[in-house]
């Protein structure tokens, strides 16, 4: 296994004393890699050690693809009983603060990533229907899932695990193993089984008050003491290249080029940020993916506000919203090797 030397500034690691990965575990993290593919990271005796109820004999992928990101099971912390407030009431978010925004059955939150960084996971019900937020800040990977899985409620949690970069969630029903790049599990009594992605969009707060001034926030969580609205991962997305990955980068693009990946029944594509910047529009298959300046990037400044302008996408067809993704180009190219990014 070919494994990359990095160097990272001090200031560009993680600052999370044992909620996220801190420095030191990061390097720890890097070492254990560079031994060995099998040492880094599957062990599944060491997981059963570690409490984890998972039938690791059911898997979808390699075991020795998926590494330890440093904190213990649910040291991220899920939220499970999210508190919201009017938008109006939302005067501690900045008009550039990006958040998450997601609507179903006439019924639209938004869940900002000065939250979503520091707990990656909500379990909530919106319209009636049970639903996981996800957000995992190493791919930007921001995706809501239907937690209906064939008549049984998932209540999802982190792992502390990662593969190909990305969060591994568990379910605590089963203790099955999820990729949240792309809802499948991995590994586990659900192993194959797939979560069904609902639309949703990275919005500024300032565009989601306009669009829709009479939806709630998700509030700061109070039980949590975490530094809610600063960014731990300070510098992230302007790094040559992305840490805790030791998989293949996609040629002719910096691996942490913004990447829109759409995924619909009609086809998967993905376009570069920097493409729809100054293109505007771009038109696939029936689908529109546009953009709008006017958005903080959540891993770039220290303050998640002040990050430099990333922009709002907008994907539809049909005037109704598409499945997608505004990620990075190593994290397409990781899971979706095969696929061209356009740009």
């Amino acid at each position: 296994m070919h494994i990359r030397s990095i160097s990272i500034r001090s200031s560009a690691l993680p600052n999370r004393a044992s909620v996220i990965h801190t420095s030191a575990l990061f390097v720890a993290g890097l070492a254990l890699a560079a031994l060995t593919a099998t040492q880094a990271l599957a062990n599944p005796d060491r997981w059963q050690r570690e409490g984890w109820a998972t039938d690791f004999t059911q898997t979808t992928v390699d075991l020795g693809e998926i590494m330890d990101g440093g904190p213990r099971r649910d040291g991220i912390p899920p939220i499970d009983d999210p508190t919201f407030i009017p938008v109006s009431e939302a005067d501690h978010l900045n008009p550039l603060d990006p958040v998450m925004s997601f609507t179903h059955n006439g019924e639209t939150r938004a869940y900002p990533l000065r939250v979503m960084t520091f707990h990656e996971i909500v379990n909530d019900v919106v319209g009636g229907e049970p639903v996981a937020v996800t957000y995992c800040p190493l791919c930007n990977a921001a995706i809501v899932f239907d937690r209906n899985v064939g008549g049984e409620i998932l209540d999802f949690g982190t792992t502390g695990k990662l593969r190909k970069s990305d969060l591994v969630m568990y379910d605590r029903q089963t203790d099955s193993w999820w990729q949240q790049f792309s809802g499948e599990s991995i590994t586990g009594s659900y192993a194959g089984t797939e979560l069904t992605m609902l639309p949703s969009q990275l919005l500024s707060f300032e565009r989601f008050a306009e669009a829709h001034p009479d939806a709630v926030v998700l509030q700061d969580p109070t039980r949590f003491r975490r530094p809610y609205g600063m960014n731990p991962y300070r510098g992230y997305d302007t790094l040559a290249e992305p840490f805790l990955y030791n998989g293949p980068f996609p040629d002719g693009i910096a691996p942490l080029q913004r990447v829109v990946l759409v995924r619909h029944d009609s086809g998967t594509f993905a376009v570069s940020t920097a493409k729809l910047a100054e293109d505007g529009v771009f038109e696939e298959a029936g689908i529109e993916v546009s953009f709008e300046a006017g958005q903080a990037s959540a891993l770039d400044t220290q303050v998640i506000a002040q990050g430099r302008d990333v922009g709002n996408i907008t994907v539809t067809m049909d005037g109704e919203p598409v499945v997608h993704d505004v990620t990075f180009a190593f994290v397409v190219h990781a899971f979706e090797p095969d696929l061209e990014i356009i740009q």
